[in-house]
Protein backbone atom coordinates (compact mmCIF):
# COMPACT_ATOMS: atom_id res chain seq x y z
CA UNK A 1 0.00 0.00 0.00
CA UNK A 2 1.44 3.37 -1.06
CA UNK A 3 1.50 6.16 1.50
CA UNK A 4 1.65 9.70 0.11
CA UNK A 5 4.05 12.19 1.64
CA UNK A 6 1.20 14.56 2.43
CA UNK A 7 -0.87 11.91 4.19
CA UNK A 8 2.15 10.70 6.04
CA UNK A 9 3.07 14.25 7.03
CA UNK A 10 -0.33 14.96 8.55
CA UNK A 11 -0.33 11.64 10.32
CA UNK A 12 3.11 12.24 11.69
CA UNK A 13 2.08 15.66 13.00
CA UNK A 14 -0.67 13.92 14.90
CA UNK A 15 1.81 11.40 16.20
CA UNK A 16 4.08 14.24 17.24
CA UNK A 17 1.32 15.75 19.34
CA UNK A 18 0.75 12.43 21.05
CA UNK A 19 4.45 12.02 21.66
CA UNK A 20 4.73 15.44 23.29
CA UNK A 21 2.14 14.49 25.92
CA UNK A 22 4.29 11.59 27.05
CA UNK A 23 7.64 13.33 26.63
CA UNK A 24 8.09 14.07 30.37
CA UNK A 25 7.30 10.51 31.34
CA UNK A 26 9.78 9.12 28.81
CA UNK A 27 12.50 11.52 29.93
CA UNK A 28 12.10 10.39 33.54
CA UNK A 29 12.29 6.77 32.43
CA UNK A 30 15.46 7.40 30.43
CA UNK A 31 17.32 9.06 33.29
CA UNK A 32 16.18 6.69 35.99
CA UNK A 33 17.07 3.45 34.20
CA UNK A 34 20.52 3.28 32.71
CA UNK A 35 20.54 -0.50 32.51
CA UNK A 36 18.10 -3.34 32.67
CA UNK A 37 18.08 -4.51 36.26
CA UNK A 38 18.47 -8.22 37.05
CA UNK A 39 14.98 -8.36 38.52
CA UNK A 40 13.44 -7.29 35.20
CA UNK A 41 11.87 -10.10 33.20
CA UNK A 42 13.08 -10.88 29.70
CA UNK A 43 11.89 -8.34 27.15
CA UNK A 44 11.46 -8.79 23.42
CA UNK A 45 12.33 -6.06 20.95
CA UNK A 46 11.53 -6.10 17.27
CA UNK A 47 14.03 -5.37 14.52
CA UNK A 48 13.09 -4.89 10.87
CA UNK A 49 15.23 -4.60 7.76
CA UNK A 50 15.56 -5.84 4.22
CA UNK A 51 17.65 -8.61 2.70
CA UNK A 52 20.15 -8.19 -0.12
CA UNK A 53 20.82 -11.93 -0.22
CA UNK A 54 20.27 -14.96 2.07
CA UNK A 55 23.83 -14.77 3.38
CA UNK A 56 23.15 -11.30 4.76
CA UNK A 57 20.20 -12.52 6.82
CA UNK A 58 22.13 -15.54 8.02
CA UNK A 59 25.01 -13.37 9.20
CA UNK A 60 22.70 -10.90 10.95
CA UNK A 61 21.03 -13.77 12.80
CA UNK A 62 24.48 -14.86 14.02
CA UNK A 63 25.29 -11.35 15.25
CA UNK A 64 21.92 -11.14 17.00
CA UNK A 65 22.55 -14.48 18.72
CA UNK A 66 25.87 -13.15 20.00
CA UNK A 67 24.09 -10.06 21.31
CA UNK A 68 21.46 -12.16 23.09
CA UNK A 69 24.17 -14.28 24.68
CA UNK A 70 25.75 -11.14 26.13
CA UNK A 71 22.35 -9.70 27.11
CA UNK A 72 20.30 -12.62 28.51
CA UNK A 73 17.45 -10.30 29.52
CA UNK A 74 16.74 -9.31 25.91
CA UNK A 75 15.33 -11.28 23.00
CA UNK A 76 15.33 -9.92 19.45
CA UNK A 77 12.61 -10.72 16.93
CA UNK A 78 14.01 -10.01 13.47
CA UNK A 79 11.72 -9.46 10.50
CA UNK A 80 12.77 -9.18 6.84
CA UNK A 81 10.65 -6.80 4.73
CA UNK A 82 11.74 -6.95 1.10
CA UNK A 83 8.64 -5.63 -0.65
CA UNK A 84 7.86 -1.89 -0.44
CA UNK A 85 9.99 -1.61 2.70
CA UNK A 86 9.53 2.09 3.45
CA UNK A 87 5.82 2.04 2.66
CA UNK A 88 5.44 -0.75 5.21
CA UNK A 89 7.47 1.14 7.83
CA UNK A 90 5.55 4.39 7.28
CA UNK A 91 2.21 2.61 7.48
CA UNK A 92 3.21 0.91 10.72
CA UNK A 93 4.44 4.17 12.21
CA UNK A 94 1.06 5.73 11.47
CA UNK A 95 -0.70 2.70 12.96
CA UNK A 96 1.52 2.67 16.05
CA UNK A 97 2.77 -0.86 15.30
CA UNK A 98 6.23 -0.07 13.94
CA UNK A 99 9.27 -2.11 15.05
CA UNK A 100 11.40 -0.91 17.94
CA UNK A 101 14.53 -0.74 15.76
CA UNK A 102 14.71 -0.68 11.99
CA UNK A 103 16.92 0.01 8.99
CA UNK A 104 16.67 3.53 7.57
CA UNK A 105 18.28 4.51 4.29
CA UNK A 106 19.86 7.97 4.18
CA UNK A 107 17.52 8.78 1.29
CA UNK A 108 14.45 8.44 3.52
CA UNK A 109 15.96 9.80 6.73
CA UNK A 110 15.08 13.51 6.28
CA UNK A 111 11.35 12.79 6.15
CA UNK A 112 11.23 10.65 9.29
CA UNK A 113 13.56 12.97 11.19
CA UNK A 114 11.36 15.94 10.30
CA UNK A 115 8.17 14.38 11.64
CA UNK A 116 9.48 13.42 15.05
CA UNK A 117 8.84 9.67 14.85
CA UNK A 118 12.43 8.66 15.65
CA UNK A 119 14.04 8.59 19.07
CA UNK A 120 17.08 10.94 19.38
CA UNK A 121 20.06 8.85 20.41
CA UNK A 122 22.26 11.55 21.95
CA UNK A 123 21.18 10.91 25.55
CA UNK A 124 22.09 7.21 25.26
CA UNK A 125 25.59 7.68 23.86
CA UNK A 126 28.48 7.64 26.32
CA UNK A 127 32.14 8.58 25.69
CA UNK A 128 33.02 4.88 25.70
CA UNK A 129 30.89 4.36 22.62
CA UNK A 130 33.40 6.55 20.73
CA UNK A 131 31.11 8.34 18.32
CA UNK A 132 34.14 10.07 16.78
CA UNK A 133 35.17 6.73 15.30
CA UNK A 134 32.42 6.94 12.66
CA UNK A 135 33.03 8.34 9.20
CA UNK A 136 31.70 11.92 9.71
CA UNK A 137 29.84 12.27 6.41
CA UNK A 138 27.92 9.04 7.02
CA UNK A 139 27.04 10.07 10.58
CA UNK A 140 25.88 13.52 9.49
CA UNK A 141 23.33 11.95 7.15
CA UNK A 142 21.26 11.05 10.22
CA UNK A 143 21.44 14.37 12.07
CA UNK A 144 18.82 17.10 12.19
CA UNK A 145 18.85 20.32 14.20
CA UNK A 146 21.85 19.14 16.19
CA UNK A 147 20.31 15.80 17.17
CA UNK A 148 21.44 12.35 16.07
CA UNK A 149 18.68 9.95 15.04
CA UNK A 150 20.56 7.00 13.60
CA UNK A 151 23.88 5.19 13.61
CA UNK A 152 25.09 4.08 10.16
CA UNK A 153 25.73 0.36 10.08
CA UNK A 154 27.73 0.36 6.83
CA UNK A 155 28.26 2.25 3.61
CA UNK A 156 28.98 1.71 -0.06
CA UNK A 157 30.51 3.94 -2.69
CA UNK A 158 30.75 3.47 -6.43
CA UNK A 159 33.98 2.50 -8.17
CA UNK A 160 34.96 1.59 -11.71
CA UNK A 161 34.80 -2.17 -12.21
CA UNK A 162 36.32 -3.60 -15.38
CA UNK A 163 37.02 -6.82 -17.26
CA UNK A 164 40.77 -7.42 -17.21
CA UNK A 165 40.72 -9.81 -20.19
CA UNK A 166 38.84 -7.29 -22.32
CA UNK A 167 41.37 -4.62 -21.38
CA UNK A 168 44.28 -6.89 -22.29
CA UNK A 169 42.70 -7.85 -25.62
CA UNK A 170 42.30 -4.15 -26.50
CA UNK A 171 45.87 -3.35 -25.45
CA UNK A 172 44.78 -1.17 -22.54
CA UNK A 173 47.38 -1.27 -19.78
CA UNK A 174 45.53 0.54 -17.00
CA UNK A 175 42.05 1.80 -16.15
CA UNK A 176 41.11 5.37 -17.14
CA UNK A 177 41.81 8.07 -14.61
CA UNK A 178 39.76 10.86 -16.21
CA UNK A 179 36.35 10.87 -17.89
CA UNK A 180 37.97 11.84 -21.21
CA UNK A 181 40.13 8.73 -20.91
CA UNK A 182 37.04 6.65 -20.07
CA UNK A 183 35.36 7.85 -23.27
CA UNK A 184 38.46 7.03 -25.32
CA UNK A 185 38.88 3.61 -23.70
CA UNK A 186 35.18 2.86 -24.21
CA UNK A 187 35.65 3.26 -27.96
CA UNK A 188 38.45 0.70 -27.97
CA UNK A 189 36.35 -1.72 -25.94
CA UNK A 190 33.23 -1.48 -28.11
CA UNK A 191 33.23 -4.34 -30.64
CA UNK A 192 30.97 -4.98 -33.62
CA UNK A 193 32.37 -8.25 -34.94
CA UNK A 194 29.87 -8.66 -37.79
CA UNK A 195 29.86 -4.98 -38.76
CA UNK A 196 26.09 -4.99 -38.69
CA UNK A 197 25.61 -2.22 -36.16
CA UNK A 198 24.87 -4.69 -33.38
CA UNK A 199 27.54 -4.44 -30.76
CA UNK A 200 28.86 -7.72 -29.39
CA UNK A 201 30.60 -5.87 -26.58
CA UNK A 202 30.06 -2.30 -25.38
CA UNK A 203 32.71 -0.29 -23.60
CA UNK A 204 30.75 1.13 -20.69
CA UNK A 205 27.62 0.11 -18.81
CA UNK A 206 25.64 3.00 -17.35
CA UNK A 207 22.73 3.28 -14.94
CA UNK A 208 20.38 6.09 -16.09
CA UNK A 209 19.12 7.02 -12.64
CA UNK A 210 19.63 10.00 -10.40
CA UNK A 211 21.20 7.93 -7.62
CA UNK A 212 24.18 7.31 -9.94
CA UNK A 213 24.34 10.75 -11.60
CA UNK A 214 24.41 13.38 -8.84
CA UNK A 215 28.21 13.56 -8.71
CA UNK A 216 28.22 13.93 -12.53
CA UNK A 217 25.88 16.92 -12.53
CA UNK A 218 27.96 18.52 -9.75
CA UNK A 219 31.26 18.17 -11.63
CA UNK A 220 30.94 21.55 -13.41
CA UNK A 221 29.40 23.41 -10.49
CA UNK A 222 25.87 22.15 -10.92
CA UNK A 223 23.48 21.37 -8.10
CA UNK A 224 20.55 19.12 -7.48
CA UNK A 225 18.43 21.14 -5.05
CA UNK A 226 18.14 24.79 -4.08
CA UNK A 227 18.43 25.77 -0.38
CA UNK A 228 14.65 26.27 -0.38
CA UNK A 229 14.17 22.58 -1.22
CA UNK A 230 13.19 22.94 -4.86
CA UNK A 231 14.90 21.10 -7.74
CA UNK A 232 17.68 22.90 -9.62
CA UNK A 233 19.19 20.26 -11.91
CA UNK A 234 18.11 21.93 -15.19
CA UNK A 235 20.67 24.72 -14.82
CA UNK A 236 23.46 24.89 -17.46
CA UNK A 237 26.17 23.84 -15.01
CA UNK A 238 24.28 20.64 -14.20
CA UNK A 239 23.50 19.89 -17.84
CA UNK A 240 27.16 20.09 -18.81
CA UNK A 241 28.03 17.01 -16.76
CA UNK A 242 24.91 15.07 -17.73
CA UNK A 243 25.52 15.78 -21.43
CA UNK A 244 28.70 13.67 -21.21
CA UNK A 245 26.54 10.64 -20.41
CA UNK A 246 24.02 11.39 -23.17
CA UNK A 247 26.74 11.92 -25.81
CA UNK A 248 28.55 8.71 -25.00
CA UNK A 249 25.32 6.76 -25.28
CA UNK A 250 23.76 8.42 -28.34
CA UNK A 251 26.60 9.92 -30.37
CA UNK A 252 29.49 7.56 -29.64
CA UNK A 253 27.38 4.44 -29.06
CA UNK A 254 30.02 3.17 -26.65
CA UNK A 255 27.72 2.90 -23.63
CA UNK A 256 24.73 0.69 -22.84
CA UNK A 257 22.09 0.55 -20.15
CA UNK A 258 20.97 -2.81 -18.71
CA UNK A 259 17.75 -3.02 -20.71
CA UNK A 260 19.73 -2.71 -23.96
CA UNK A 261 21.45 -6.05 -23.41
CA UNK A 262 18.81 -8.00 -21.49
CA UNK A 263 20.35 -7.43 -18.07
CA UNK A 264 19.00 -6.00 -14.84
CA UNK A 265 22.08 -4.19 -13.50
CA UNK A 266 25.55 -3.00 -14.31
CA UNK A 267 26.96 -5.95 -12.41
CA UNK A 268 25.07 -8.41 -14.59
CA UNK A 269 26.13 -6.61 -17.77
CA UNK A 270 29.78 -6.88 -16.77
CA UNK A 271 29.46 -10.46 -15.57
CA UNK A 272 27.87 -11.57 -18.83
CA UNK A 273 30.55 -9.86 -20.90
CA UNK A 274 28.07 -7.44 -22.47
CA UNK A 275 30.10 -4.44 -21.26
CA UNK A 276 33.75 -4.10 -20.25
CA UNK A 277 33.40 -1.37 -17.62
CA UNK A 278 30.71 -0.13 -15.27
CA UNK A 279 30.27 1.78 -12.02
CA UNK A 280 29.11 -0.46 -9.17
CA UNK A 281 29.38 -0.82 -5.42
CA UNK A 282 31.29 -3.34 -3.28
CA UNK A 283 28.19 -5.55 -3.25
CA UNK A 284 29.21 -6.60 -6.78
CA UNK A 285 32.40 -8.30 -5.56
CA UNK A 286 30.78 -11.28 -3.79
CA UNK A 287 28.15 -11.32 -6.56
CA UNK A 288 30.81 -11.81 -9.23
CA UNK A 289 32.59 -14.48 -7.20
CA UNK A 290 29.39 -16.45 -6.69
CA UNK A 291 27.61 -15.90 -10.02
CA UNK A 292 30.47 -15.39 -12.48
CA UNK A 293 33.44 -17.24 -10.91
CA UNK A 294 35.49 -17.18 -14.13
CA UNK A 295 35.24 -13.41 -14.56
CA UNK A 296 38.64 -11.73 -14.24
CA UNK A 297 37.77 -8.31 -12.90
CA UNK A 298 39.44 -5.43 -11.12
CA UNK A 299 38.39 -2.12 -9.59
CA UNK A 300 39.64 1.47 -9.70
CA UNK A 301 38.43 4.82 -8.42
CA UNK A 302 35.82 6.59 -10.52
CA UNK A 303 37.56 8.67 -13.22
CA UNK A 304 37.66 12.38 -12.45
CA UNK A 305 35.34 14.77 -14.29
CA UNK A 306 36.52 18.32 -14.94
CA UNK A 307 39.51 17.57 -12.72
CA UNK A 308 37.29 16.71 -9.75
CA UNK A 309 37.16 13.40 -7.94
CA UNK A 310 33.61 12.22 -7.43
CA UNK A 311 31.43 9.25 -6.66
CA UNK A 312 28.23 8.39 -4.82
CA UNK A 313 27.90 7.01 -1.28
CA UNK A 314 24.98 5.03 0.10
CA UNK A 315 24.49 4.39 3.79
CA UNK A 316 21.89 2.81 6.06
CA UNK A 317 21.43 3.36 9.78
CA UNK A 318 19.82 1.60 12.69
CA UNK A 319 17.18 3.90 14.17
CA UNK A 320 14.84 3.62 17.15
CA UNK A 321 11.09 4.06 17.00
CA UNK A 322 10.21 6.96 19.29
CA UNK A 323 7.35 4.86 20.67
CA UNK A 324 9.46 1.79 21.37
CA UNK A 325 8.27 0.20 24.64
CA UNK A 326 11.72 -0.96 25.77
CA UNK A 327 14.03 1.86 24.77
CA UNK A 328 16.98 0.84 26.91
CA UNK A 329 16.90 -2.63 25.39
CA UNK A 330 16.52 -1.14 21.91
CA UNK A 331 19.53 1.07 22.52
CA UNK A 332 21.58 -1.88 23.75
CA UNK A 333 20.87 -3.63 20.46
CA UNK A 334 21.76 -0.59 18.34
CA UNK A 335 24.91 -0.02 20.37
CA UNK A 336 26.03 -3.62 19.88
CA UNK A 337 25.27 -3.76 16.16
CA UNK A 338 27.12 -0.48 15.53
CA UNK A 339 29.82 -1.01 18.13
CA UNK A 340 33.25 -2.30 17.21
CA UNK A 341 32.47 -5.95 17.97
CA UNK A 342 29.15 -6.14 16.17
CA UNK A 343 30.28 -4.09 13.19
CA UNK A 344 33.41 -6.21 12.80
CA UNK A 345 31.29 -9.35 12.59
CA UNK A 346 28.88 -7.72 10.14
CA UNK A 347 31.71 -6.44 7.90
CA UNK A 348 32.76 -10.00 7.05
CA UNK A 349 30.07 -10.22 4.39
CA UNK A 350 31.93 -7.90 2.02
CA UNK A 351 28.72 -6.39 0.63
CA UNK A 352 29.44 -2.98 2.18
CA UNK A 353 32.14 -1.28 4.23
CA UNK A 354 32.09 -0.59 7.99
CA UNK A 355 31.39 3.01 8.99
CA UNK A 356 33.71 2.90 11.99
CA UNK A 357 37.20 3.95 10.90
CA UNK A 358 38.87 1.60 13.36
CA UNK A 359 36.88 -1.38 12.07
CA UNK A 360 37.55 -0.41 8.47
CA UNK A 361 41.29 -0.23 9.18
CA UNK A 362 41.29 -3.57 10.99
CA UNK A 363 39.25 -5.27 8.27
CA UNK A 364 42.00 -4.99 5.68
CA UNK A 365 39.64 -3.56 3.06
CA UNK A 366 41.82 -0.48 2.59
CA UNK A 367 44.72 -2.73 1.55
CA UNK A 368 42.63 -5.13 -0.53
CA UNK A 369 43.03 -4.14 -4.24
CA UNK A 370 39.37 -4.90 -4.95
CA UNK A 371 37.95 -2.94 -2.02
CA UNK A 372 40.48 -0.11 -1.62
CA UNK A 373 38.95 2.15 -4.34
CA UNK A 374 35.60 2.00 -2.55
CA UNK A 375 37.18 2.91 0.78
CA UNK A 376 39.11 5.83 -0.71
CA UNK A 377 35.95 7.14 -2.35
CA UNK A 378 34.39 7.86 1.05
CA UNK A 379 36.56 10.96 1.38
CA UNK A 380 34.97 12.78 -1.55
CA UNK A 381 31.69 10.97 -2.19
CA UNK A 382 28.31 12.67 -2.53
CA UNK A 383 25.89 11.09 -0.07
CA UNK A 384 22.69 9.87 -1.72
CA UNK A 385 20.51 12.21 0.27
CA UNK A 386 19.03 15.68 0.00
CA UNK A 387 15.83 16.61 1.81
CA UNK A 388 12.34 15.17 2.17
CA UNK A 389 11.58 16.17 -1.45
CA UNK A 390 14.22 13.88 -2.95
CA UNK A 391 11.81 11.00 -3.77
CA UNK A 392 9.71 13.41 -5.87
CA UNK A 393 12.78 14.84 -7.58
CA UNK A 394 14.23 11.37 -8.24
CA UNK A 395 11.07 10.08 -9.92
CA UNK A 396 10.76 13.04 -12.27
CA UNK A 397 14.47 13.14 -13.09
CA UNK A 398 14.59 9.43 -13.91
CA UNK A 399 11.56 9.57 -16.18
CA UNK A 400 12.85 12.45 -18.28
CA UNK A 401 16.55 11.53 -18.26
CA UNK A 402 15.76 8.19 -19.89
CA UNK A 403 13.67 10.04 -22.45
CA UNK A 404 16.69 12.19 -23.33
CA UNK A 405 18.92 9.13 -23.39
CA UNK A 406 16.62 7.53 -25.96
CA UNK A 407 16.62 10.67 -28.09
CA UNK A 408 12.94 11.46 -27.59
CA UNK A 409 13.86 15.01 -26.59
CA UNK A 410 16.97 17.06 -25.95
CA UNK A 411 18.62 16.95 -22.56
CA UNK A 412 17.77 20.62 -21.76
CA UNK A 413 14.13 20.04 -22.69
CA UNK A 414 13.92 16.84 -20.67
CA UNK A 415 15.55 18.27 -17.56
CA UNK A 416 13.48 21.47 -17.66
CA UNK A 417 10.31 19.41 -17.90
CA UNK A 418 11.45 17.18 -15.03
CA UNK A 419 12.41 20.15 -12.87
CA UNK A 420 9.16 22.02 -13.50
CA UNK A 421 7.02 18.96 -12.76
CA UNK A 422 8.98 18.11 -9.62
CA UNK A 423 8.77 21.65 -8.29
CA UNK A 424 5.05 21.82 -8.96
CA UNK A 425 4.54 18.58 -7.03
CA UNK A 426 6.74 19.83 -4.20
CA UNK A 427 4.72 23.04 -3.99
CA UNK A 428 1.44 21.14 -3.85
CA UNK A 429 2.75 18.75 -1.19
CA UNK A 430 3.76 21.56 1.18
Amino acid sequence: MKVSLRKFGWSCLLLGAIVLTSCRKQALFLHSQNTLKPKDSTVTITLSGWQSNPNETKLLHQVIQEFEAKNPGIRVKYEVINSEYMDVIKTRLIGDVAPDVFYLDALEAPLLMQYNVLEPLDAYITPAFNLADFEPSMLNAFKRNGKLYGLPKDFSTLALMYNKKAFAAAGIAQPPKTWDELIAVSKKLTIDQNHDGKMDQVGFGLAPELARQVFVLKAFGGKLIEPNGYAAFAEPQSLKGLQLVIDQYRRDRTAAQPTDVGATSGSEMLGQGKVSMTLEGPWAIPYFKETFPTLAFATAEVPTINGKAGTMAFTVAYVMNRKAKHKEAAWKLIAYLTGSEGMKAWAKQGLALPTRRSVLAASGYEQNPLYAPFARGARYATIWQANQNLPIIRMNFNNQFISALLGEQSLPQAMQKAQDTANREIYLSN
